[in-house]
């Protein structure tokens, strides 16, 4: 990934401060089912704005924390986040979304609400006018690499644990500094690495799991499709949208593969993930044209998910006309595929 633009960071803080210095309560808000670069870098804002004002925060989400991973983050470093529901956001006077932007689909911000800021490192797509503080840089691998600027411009003095909970995000999200990692994603790992609890961190990455998440990979593997070089798989009905992220991170590793996509019915959609080993492949393009008409998606270069509502349709069908979809888009005429590991 190329290095970003420079930029004021002085005056991105200061922004920042003036936008929310006359606000009483503050929700820093997550997409639904947040992960850890979400999470951190909500606690983190949180700590900043209540350091540069005046304002109470609160860090909430909605959907699931399913990750064994993402629970035991939470647990080790003994951060406790709001989940909301229709009635919440009643409570506050101003809204800051945090790895996530209006209109993307995946967060809860009520249809017609404007947030009073945004925070993210996904690319825009035109609905932040209006917007108080916008601060999305496409070039940053994890957006809790820019809550961590803000905190060292503004002298903000974080506790331990948001320390560590910054530096697990920076290096799960960009997978130890080799998925889409820019300059400043570099440097904040590399200052949060002396201040961090390593054993914590190792405690999070070996969270234990319960068998059905054996079976999980199981079902993945059976159901696995080799279209070229993009392997597609479905995983049925899944009990968490963040595993069908998983199991993509985890066909990628296939010698050969340059995509791969996992998909599953969590609740009344289908959940869908797109990996990939090309830098410059803009996977959030693609999911977005393969949903185009159906749902939502949205990501970046090597990495991007999509929602499709069912709608009280078949999910074998949904789901068929997906993956049509994405053998067209990444496979051309390799159309029909061959299984993984064979019967």
């Amino acid at each position: 990934m190329s290095d970003p633009e420079p930029i004021d960071a002085k005056e991105r803080v200061e922004n920042l401060r003036a936008t929310f210095e006359s606000r009483r309560r503050v929700l820093v808000l997550t997409h639904d089912n947040p992960d850890p670069d979400a999470l951190a870098s909500a606690f983190a804002l949180a700590a900043v704005l209540t350091h540069l004002t005046d304002v109470e925060c609160e860090v909430g989400y909605a959907g699931i924390i399913g990750r064994a991973e993402n629970r035991a983050m939470l647990r080790e470093l003994e951060l406790v986040p709001t989940r909301i529901h229709g009635d919440t956001l009643e409570r506050f006077d101003a809204i800051a979304l945090v790895d996530t932007q209006p209109g993307f689909g995946n967060n809860s911000l009520p249809e017609g609400q404007q947030p009073t800021a945004v925070v993210d490192h996904h690319p825009g797509r035109g609905e932040l006018d209006g917007v108080a503080f916008v601060d999305v840089r496409e070039g940053y691998g994890a957006c809790a690499t820019i809550v961590h600027e803000y905190a060292q411009v503004a002298g903000v003095p974080l506790p331990a644990n948001l320390l560590t909970a910054l530096f697990y995000a920076i290096k799960s999200e960009t997978q130890e500094l080799s998925r889409g990692a820019g300059y400043a994603d570099r440097e904040a790992y590399l200052s949060l690495l002396p201040r961090a609890d390593k054993l914590a961190v190792a405690r999070i990455q070996r969270a234990r799991v319960p068998r059905n998440y054996f079976r999980a990979f199981q079902v993945a593997i059976e159901n696995a499709r080799l279209h070229g070089r993009t392997i597609v798989t479905d995983l049925q009905r899944v009990d968490t949208p963040d595993l069908v992220a998983e199991i993509a991170d985890f066909l990628l590793r296939l010698d050969g593969a340059d995509w791969a996509v996992c998909m599953g019915r969590y609740q009344d959609s289908v959940v869908m993930s797109l990996r990939t080993a090309e830098e410059e492949a803009h996977a959030g393009k693609v999911v977005r044209r393969v949903v185009a008409g159906l749902g939502r998606a949205g990501g970046h270069g090597t990495m991007a998910g999509g929602r499709v509502p069912l709608d009280g349709r078949d999910y074998e069908d949904v789901a068929a006309q997906i993956r049509e979809r994405l053998i067209d888009e990444l496979a051309g005429d390799a159309a029909e595929g061959e299984s993984l590991v064979p019967n």
